[in-house]
């Protein structure tokens, strides 16, 4: 009887504690679930922390090179004849260029265009009653060129400009003073503008107290690099501006190459 006593209590003893091992086991298990729960509800799609920074680069230079565009317009009753005297006159000034030291892979044709021009014929009508319509008629041809220029000598800019418009050119415009190699300048803002963000982003995460990760997100604003744009007395040729015979001095000034960046990194 003993015995039996001594074996029930040992199983009630091994009873108690396995229910005690398996409420513990649960409480763990129910802990664990809500902690889960409550980060889901903290970011409840799982994205990572992340610190987004915008960085700028900027760089200002000298230009080396000056571009301008002239055109050549002429009309004639038949389309050979305008282009003829179109080709004399563009002749004229592209020895003016060489002579002038103006490379020929400088000079390039942008647009070359033959037009015909119609004028609109209206009978002289007497009376009021069954006056003859009138009609577009073709009158002629027109024929337009239009070639770029690059100096690469930009102090002699105003002299070119000058003994283009007294060769009684169309219209002259668009003088600009660029970078030749501009993609260098860019790539090197570039990195400027990264080199800006990463401290930017370092500094505020020592700031947080965390750590940077992976860059999650990069975007890069292209901008526009407005070239310096000078002497407005350029796009007058043509336009009654040809009383400008004077070589004008033209200043190329400063070109500035902006360049900025946004990044996203993810933070520890």
């Amino acid at each position: 009887m003993s015995k039996f006593f001594n074996d029930t209590k040992y199983a009630i003893s091994w009873g108690i504690l396995g229910i005690v091992i398996l409420s513990v086991l649960g409480s763990v298990f129910l802990l664990t679930k809500t902690f889960s729960e409550l980060e889901k509800i903290d970011n409840p799609q799982g994205y990572p922390n992340t610190i987004s920074v915008t960085g700028l680069g900027e760089i200002v230079t000298i230009p080396d090179i000056a571009t301008f565009n002239f055109s050549v317009v002429e009309t004639s009753e038949d389309v050979s004849s305008a282009q003829s005297l179109a080709t004399e006159k563009t002749n004229k000034v592209l020895d003016f260029l060489t002579e002038s030291g103006i490379e020929e892979n400088d000079i390039k044709t942008t647009s070359y265009n033959v037009y015909p021009k119609y004028e609109w014929i209206q009978p002289v009508c007497i009376s009021e009653i069954n006056c003859p319509r009138g009609e577009n008629k073709l009158v002629g041809y027109e024929v337009n060129q239009t070639i770029r220029v690059k100096v690469r000598e930009t102090e002699n800019a105003g002299g070119i400009l000058s003994g283009i418009g007294n060769l009684e050119v169309s219209n002259v415009s668009g003088l600009n003073f660029e970078v030749d190699d501009e993609e260098t300048l860019k790539a090197e803002a570039r990195s400027m503008a990264i080199d800006d963000a990463q401290e930017k982003a370092q500094k505020l995460a020592d700031d947080l107290g965390v750590k940077l990760g992976d860059v999650m997100n990069f975007n890069e604003d292209m901008g526009y690099d407005m070239p310096y744009r000078s002497f407005d007395e350029s796009s007058a040729y043509g336009m009654g501006g040809d009383s400008f015979k004077a070589s004008p001095r033209i200043p190329s000034g400063e070109n500035t190459i902006t360049r900025t960046v946004y990044i996203t990194y993810e933070i520890k």
